[in-house]
Protein backbone atom coordinates (compact mmCIF):
# COMPACT_ATOMS: atom_id res chain seq x y z
CA UNK A 1 0.00 0.00 0.00
CA UNK A 2 1.10 3.42 -0.97
CA UNK A 3 1.44 5.58 1.96
CA UNK A 4 -0.30 9.08 2.26
CA UNK A 5 0.93 11.66 4.73
CA UNK A 6 -0.26 14.87 5.36
CA UNK A 7 2.01 17.89 6.58
CA UNK A 8 0.14 20.76 8.53
CA UNK A 9 1.73 24.20 8.52
CA UNK A 10 -0.62 26.57 10.15
CA UNK A 11 -0.50 30.38 8.64
CA UNK A 12 1.49 32.78 10.26
CA UNK A 13 0.42 31.11 13.64
CA UNK A 14 1.48 33.55 16.37
CA UNK A 15 0.51 36.74 14.31
CA UNK A 16 -2.77 34.97 12.98
CA UNK A 17 -4.01 34.57 16.72
CA UNK A 18 -3.05 37.63 17.80
CA UNK A 19 -5.15 39.04 14.39
CA UNK A 20 -8.10 36.46 15.37
CA UNK A 21 -8.26 38.02 19.00
CA UNK A 22 -7.66 41.39 18.07
CA UNK A 23 -9.74 42.68 15.14
CA UNK A 24 -8.57 45.92 14.81
CA UNK A 25 -5.17 44.14 13.88
CA UNK A 26 -6.70 42.44 10.69
CA UNK A 27 -5.62 43.45 7.50
CA UNK A 28 -2.26 45.10 9.14
CA UNK A 29 1.40 44.22 9.40
CA UNK A 30 1.50 42.49 13.03
CA UNK A 31 5.15 41.37 14.19
CA UNK A 32 5.25 38.95 16.63
CA UNK A 33 8.70 38.91 18.89
CA UNK A 34 11.11 41.14 20.82
CA UNK A 35 10.41 44.69 21.56
CA UNK A 36 11.89 46.98 18.75
CA UNK A 37 12.66 50.22 20.86
CA UNK A 38 12.38 52.55 17.82
CA UNK A 39 14.48 50.13 16.05
CA UNK A 40 17.26 50.14 19.09
CA UNK A 41 15.78 46.66 20.30
CA UNK A 42 17.59 43.18 20.53
CA UNK A 43 16.31 39.70 19.84
CA UNK A 44 14.07 38.76 16.08
CA UNK A 45 10.81 38.27 15.02
CA UNK A 46 8.69 34.96 16.12
CA UNK A 47 6.73 35.36 13.08
CA UNK A 48 4.83 38.39 10.68
CA UNK A 49 1.84 38.39 9.30
CA UNK A 50 1.36 38.14 5.54
CA UNK A 51 0.74 41.98 5.31
CA UNK A 52 3.89 42.47 7.30
CA UNK A 53 5.49 40.26 4.74
CA UNK A 54 5.04 42.86 2.29
CA UNK A 55 7.73 44.56 3.53
CA UNK A 56 10.11 41.66 3.17
CA UNK A 57 9.89 41.05 6.84
CA UNK A 58 10.44 37.41 7.95
CA UNK A 59 10.95 35.04 10.79
CA UNK A 60 14.50 34.79 12.86
CA UNK A 61 15.33 38.78 11.08
CA UNK A 62 17.04 40.78 13.33
CA UNK A 63 13.61 43.42 14.97
CA UNK A 64 15.71 46.57 14.93
CA UNK A 65 15.46 45.48 10.81
CA UNK A 66 12.54 44.62 10.75
CA UNK A 67 11.47 48.18 12.13
CA UNK A 68 13.27 49.78 9.85
CA UNK A 69 11.70 48.37 6.56
CA UNK A 70 7.70 48.67 8.39
CA UNK A 71 8.04 50.89 11.67
CA UNK A 72 4.39 51.58 11.28
CA UNK A 73 3.77 48.06 12.26
CA UNK A 74 2.24 46.37 15.09
CA UNK A 75 5.28 45.01 17.67
CA UNK A 76 3.69 42.50 19.93
CA UNK A 77 5.81 40.64 22.78
CA UNK A 78 3.65 37.85 22.20
CA UNK A 79 1.28 35.18 24.17
CA UNK A 80 2.87 31.54 24.44
CA UNK A 81 0.61 30.38 26.70
CA UNK A 82 -2.35 31.17 24.60
CA UNK A 83 -0.77 29.52 21.55
CA UNK A 84 0.03 26.39 23.20
CA UNK A 85 -3.72 26.28 24.26
CA UNK A 86 -4.37 26.53 20.29
CA UNK A 87 -1.37 24.39 20.03
CA UNK A 88 -2.86 21.73 21.59
CA UNK A 89 -6.46 22.22 20.28
CA UNK A 90 -5.05 21.91 17.01
CA UNK A 91 -3.25 18.37 17.40
CA UNK A 92 -6.29 17.02 19.18
CA UNK A 93 -8.69 17.89 15.96
CA UNK A 94 -5.20 15.81 13.55
CA UNK A 95 -5.99 12.92 16.27
CA UNK A 96 -9.80 12.82 15.43
CA UNK A 97 -8.16 12.10 11.93
CA UNK A 98 -5.29 9.48 12.76
CA UNK A 99 -3.47 8.14 15.82
CA UNK A 100 -0.25 8.64 13.61
CA UNK A 101 0.47 12.47 15.08
CA UNK A 102 3.89 13.73 14.81
CA UNK A 103 4.14 17.10 16.31
CA UNK A 104 7.15 19.26 14.65
CA UNK A 105 6.83 22.66 16.68
CA UNK A 106 4.01 24.44 18.09
CA UNK A 107 2.10 25.49 14.62
CA UNK A 108 2.89 22.37 12.73
CA UNK A 109 2.89 18.59 12.27
CA UNK A 110 2.94 15.43 9.86
CA UNK A 111 0.11 12.92 9.83
CA UNK A 112 0.12 9.60 8.51
CA UNK A 113 -3.35 8.33 7.04
CA UNK A 114 -2.88 5.44 5.13
CA UNK A 115 -4.93 3.68 7.21
CA UNK A 116 -7.55 6.16 7.09
CA UNK A 117 -8.70 6.44 3.61
CA UNK A 118 -11.79 3.72 4.02
CA UNK A 119 -12.95 5.84 7.04
CA UNK A 120 -12.76 9.24 5.75
CA UNK A 121 -12.67 9.13 2.18
CA UNK A 122 -9.80 9.92 -0.26
CA UNK A 123 -6.72 11.92 0.81
CA UNK A 124 -7.62 15.21 -0.99
CA UNK A 125 -11.31 14.93 0.59
CA UNK A 126 -9.65 14.09 4.37
CA UNK A 127 -7.23 16.95 3.98
CA UNK A 128 -10.38 19.80 3.26
CA UNK A 129 -12.33 18.10 6.20
CA UNK A 130 -9.40 18.84 8.80
CA UNK A 131 -8.36 22.19 7.13
CA UNK A 132 -12.55 22.89 7.96
CA UNK A 133 -12.75 21.55 10.77
CA UNK A 134 -9.01 23.06 12.46
CA UNK A 135 -11.15 26.53 10.82
CA UNK A 136 -14.12 26.18 12.40
CA UNK A 137 -13.15 24.97 16.08
CA UNK A 138 -10.36 27.92 15.94
CA UNK A 139 -11.20 30.04 13.68
CA UNK A 140 -7.13 29.66 12.14
CA UNK A 141 -6.66 28.76 8.17
CA UNK A 142 -3.69 26.32 7.77
CA UNK A 143 -1.89 25.25 4.78
CA UNK A 144 -1.80 21.36 3.79
CA UNK A 145 0.61 19.07 1.94
CA UNK A 146 -0.06 16.01 0.59
CA UNK A 147 2.32 13.18 -0.92
CA UNK A 148 3.86 9.84 -0.16
CA UNK A 149 6.70 11.18 1.54
CA UNK A 150 7.39 13.08 4.82
CA UNK A 151 9.90 15.58 2.41
CA UNK A 152 7.69 16.59 -0.48
CA UNK A 153 4.24 16.82 1.86
CA UNK A 154 6.43 19.80 3.82
CA UNK A 155 7.47 21.08 0.53
CA UNK A 156 3.69 20.98 -0.69
CA UNK A 157 2.06 22.59 1.81
CA UNK A 158 4.44 25.84 1.77
CA UNK A 159 3.97 26.35 -1.91
CA UNK A 160 0.06 28.02 -1.40
CA UNK A 161 0.59 29.73 1.48
CA UNK A 162 -1.97 30.84 3.39
CA UNK A 163 -4.75 28.35 3.48
CA UNK A 164 -3.23 26.35 1.19
CA UNK A 165 -3.91 22.64 -0.20
CA UNK A 166 -1.52 20.61 -2.39
CA UNK A 167 -1.77 17.30 -3.39
CA UNK A 168 1.39 15.08 -4.96
CA UNK A 169 0.84 11.72 -6.28
CA UNK A 170 3.67 9.39 -5.89
CA UNK A 171 3.97 9.16 -9.89
CA UNK A 172 4.29 13.02 -9.88
CA UNK A 173 7.10 13.60 -7.08
CA UNK A 174 10.07 13.85 -9.31
CA UNK A 175 8.24 15.98 -12.04
CA UNK A 176 7.02 18.17 -8.82
CA UNK A 177 10.39 18.32 -7.62
CA UNK A 178 12.46 19.15 -10.55
CA UNK A 179 11.91 22.60 -11.61
CA UNK A 180 12.04 23.84 -7.66
CA UNK A 181 15.11 25.73 -6.29
CA UNK A 182 17.47 24.24 -4.25
CA UNK A 183 16.74 26.42 -1.52
CA UNK A 184 13.25 24.61 -0.99
CA UNK A 185 15.27 21.35 0.03
CA UNK A 186 15.32 20.23 3.53
CA UNK A 187 18.46 21.24 5.37
CA UNK A 188 19.60 23.66 2.52
CA UNK A 189 20.80 26.54 4.29
CA UNK A 190 22.78 30.25 4.01
CA UNK A 191 26.28 27.38 3.94
CA UNK A 192 25.14 24.69 1.84
CA UNK A 193 23.16 26.19 -0.76
CA UNK A 194 26.27 28.43 -2.21
CA UNK A 195 28.43 24.77 -2.34
CA UNK A 196 25.81 23.68 -4.48
CA UNK A 197 25.51 26.44 -6.62
CA UNK A 198 29.20 26.44 -7.37
CA UNK A 199 28.99 22.98 -8.24
CA UNK A 200 26.32 24.40 -10.66
CA UNK A 201 23.21 23.02 -8.96
CA UNK A 202 20.31 25.58 -9.00
CA UNK A 203 17.10 23.43 -8.82
CA UNK A 204 16.09 20.18 -7.10
CA UNK A 205 16.04 18.33 -10.89
CA UNK A 206 19.73 19.54 -10.84
CA UNK A 207 20.89 18.09 -7.76
CA UNK A 208 18.92 14.35 -8.65
CA UNK A 209 20.88 14.55 -11.44
CA UNK A 210 24.19 15.11 -10.00
CA UNK A 211 26.41 12.45 -9.39
CA UNK A 212 26.25 10.90 -6.08
CA UNK A 213 30.01 10.12 -5.02
CA UNK A 214 31.22 13.77 -6.20
CA UNK A 215 28.15 15.34 -3.86
CA UNK A 216 29.42 13.13 -1.38
CA UNK A 217 33.41 14.43 -2.08
CA UNK A 218 31.85 17.83 -1.38
CA UNK A 219 29.53 17.78 1.30
CA UNK A 220 30.18 14.53 2.65
CA UNK A 221 27.90 11.94 4.04
CA UNK A 222 24.99 14.26 3.50
CA UNK A 223 25.83 14.12 -0.13
CA UNK A 224 23.53 10.98 -0.28
CA UNK A 225 20.91 12.48 2.06
CA UNK A 226 20.44 15.22 -0.52
CA UNK A 227 20.47 13.08 -3.53
CA UNK A 228 17.80 10.55 -2.41
CA UNK A 229 15.28 13.43 -1.14
CA UNK A 230 16.28 15.33 -4.54
CA UNK A 231 15.19 11.58 -6.55
CA UNK A 232 11.95 11.34 -4.24
CA UNK A 233 13.61 8.84 -1.72
CA UNK A 234 12.01 9.36 1.26
CA UNK A 235 11.40 6.08 3.56
CA UNK A 236 11.12 7.84 7.06
CA UNK A 237 7.98 6.98 9.03
CA UNK A 238 5.96 9.25 10.86
CA UNK A 239 6.42 8.60 14.36
CA UNK A 240 3.84 10.19 17.44
CA UNK A 241 4.36 11.90 19.80
CA UNK A 242 7.88 11.32 22.08
CA UNK A 243 9.14 12.34 25.09
CA UNK A 244 10.73 15.88 25.30
CA UNK A 245 14.92 15.33 24.00
CA UNK A 246 16.08 18.44 25.87
CA UNK A 247 14.76 21.70 27.52
CA UNK A 248 16.32 24.89 27.71
CA UNK A 249 16.53 28.82 28.62
CA UNK A 250 18.29 31.69 26.83
CA UNK A 251 18.50 35.64 26.74
CA UNK A 252 19.57 38.66 24.39
CA UNK A 253 21.37 41.64 25.34
CA UNK A 254 19.35 45.08 24.71
CA UNK A 255 22.95 46.05 24.21
CA UNK A 256 26.24 44.22 23.61
CA UNK A 257 28.17 43.45 27.28
CA UNK A 258 31.34 42.09 27.84
CA UNK A 259 30.63 42.64 31.86
CA UNK A 260 31.76 39.17 33.69
CA UNK A 261 29.59 39.98 36.44
CA UNK A 262 26.46 40.82 34.46
CA UNK A 263 27.19 37.80 32.51
CA UNK A 264 27.91 35.55 34.99
CA UNK A 265 24.73 36.81 36.45
CA UNK A 266 22.71 36.06 33.65
CA UNK A 267 24.17 31.94 33.48
CA UNK A 268 22.61 31.67 37.01
CA UNK A 269 19.43 32.89 35.84
CA UNK A 270 19.17 30.74 33.05
CA UNK A 271 20.36 27.84 34.95
CA UNK A 272 17.92 28.28 37.44
CA UNK A 273 14.94 28.90 34.63
CA UNK A 274 15.76 25.77 33.07
CA UNK A 275 16.05 23.51 36.50
CA UNK A 276 13.06 24.75 37.43
CA UNK A 277 11.50 23.68 34.48
CA UNK A 278 13.38 20.38 34.96
CA UNK A 279 11.65 19.82 38.52
CA UNK A 280 8.18 21.01 37.68
CA UNK A 281 7.84 18.41 35.28
CA UNK A 282 9.38 15.52 37.05
CA UNK A 283 12.99 15.65 34.66
CA UNK A 284 16.20 15.24 35.08
CA UNK A 285 19.07 15.59 32.52
CA UNK A 286 22.70 14.02 31.94
CA UNK A 287 23.99 16.86 29.20
CA UNK A 288 24.62 20.97 30.16
CA UNK A 289 25.06 22.96 26.88
CA UNK A 290 26.06 26.44 26.50
CA UNK A 291 25.12 28.49 23.57
CA UNK A 292 26.88 31.64 23.42
CA UNK A 293 26.50 34.35 20.28
CA UNK A 294 28.95 36.94 20.23
CA UNK A 295 28.28 40.31 18.92
CA UNK A 296 29.02 39.92 14.94
CA UNK A 297 26.16 37.39 15.50
CA UNK A 298 28.81 34.17 15.32
CA UNK A 299 27.14 31.33 17.42
CA UNK A 300 28.81 28.54 19.58
CA UNK A 301 27.93 25.95 21.80
CA UNK A 302 29.64 24.09 23.98
CA UNK A 303 28.69 20.56 25.95
CA UNK A 304 29.56 18.55 28.69
CA UNK A 305 27.62 15.20 29.58
CA UNK A 306 27.52 13.17 33.13
CA UNK A 307 27.00 9.63 33.98
CA UNK A 308 24.18 10.31 36.70
CA UNK A 309 20.69 12.95 35.71
CA UNK A 310 20.80 15.89 37.32
CA UNK A 311 18.19 18.77 37.73
CA UNK A 312 19.78 21.28 40.60
CA UNK A 313 20.35 24.13 39.91
CA UNK A 314 23.48 24.52 41.51
CA UNK A 315 25.09 21.59 39.61
CA UNK A 316 23.82 23.36 36.00
CA UNK A 317 25.45 26.29 36.73
CA UNK A 318 28.40 25.46 38.01
CA UNK A 319 28.88 23.07 34.56
CA UNK A 320 27.40 26.20 32.65
CA UNK A 321 30.12 28.10 33.89
CA UNK A 322 32.91 26.10 33.59
CA UNK A 323 32.12 25.88 29.98
CA UNK A 324 31.68 29.76 30.27
CA UNK A 325 35.30 30.29 31.44
CA UNK A 326 37.18 27.90 29.51
CA UNK A 327 35.51 29.67 26.59
CA UNK A 328 37.68 32.09 24.03
CA UNK A 329 35.56 34.96 22.85
CA UNK A 330 38.96 36.57 21.44
CA UNK A 331 38.14 40.52 22.98
CA UNK A 332 34.43 40.18 21.40
CA UNK A 333 31.58 41.08 23.65
CA UNK A 334 28.29 39.01 24.01
CA UNK A 335 25.16 39.36 22.44
CA UNK A 336 23.34 36.23 23.46
CA UNK A 337 23.43 33.21 26.06
CA UNK A 338 21.76 30.23 26.40
CA UNK A 339 21.47 26.65 29.23
CA UNK A 340 20.20 23.38 28.06
CA UNK A 341 19.91 20.51 29.53
CA UNK A 342 19.55 17.57 27.08
CA UNK A 343 19.52 13.49 27.30
CA UNK A 344 16.39 13.81 29.84
CA UNK A 345 14.97 11.10 31.80
CA UNK A 346 11.33 11.04 32.81
CA UNK A 347 10.91 8.25 34.99
CA UNK A 348 10.97 9.58 37.87
CA UNK A 349 7.76 11.54 37.20
CA UNK A 350 4.77 11.96 35.22
CA UNK A 351 5.34 12.95 31.41
CA UNK A 352 5.98 16.28 30.44
CA UNK A 353 4.01 18.45 27.68
CA UNK A 354 5.51 18.97 24.73
CA UNK A 355 4.82 22.87 24.56
CA UNK A 356 6.05 23.61 28.19
CA UNK A 357 8.06 25.94 28.04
Amino acid sequence: MNRVILHIDMDAFFAAVEQMDHPEYRDKPVIVGADPKAGAGRGVVSTCSYEARKFGIHSAMPISQAYKRCPHGIYLRGRMERYQELSRRIMKIMQDFSPAVEPVSIDEAFIDITGCIKLFGEPRAIAQKLKDCIKQQTGLTASVGVAPSKFVAKIASDLEKPNGLVIVEKEKVKDFLRPLPISRMWGVGKKTEPVMQKLGIQTIGDLADYSQSKLIKYLGKAGVQFWNLANGIDNRTVVPYTDAKSLSHETTYHEDTDDTAKLKQTIFYLSNEVSRGLRKGNMKGKTITLKIRLADFSTFTRSKSFIHYINSSKEIYDVAMQLFDSFNRMGKKVRLLGVAVSNLDNSIGEQMSMFDD
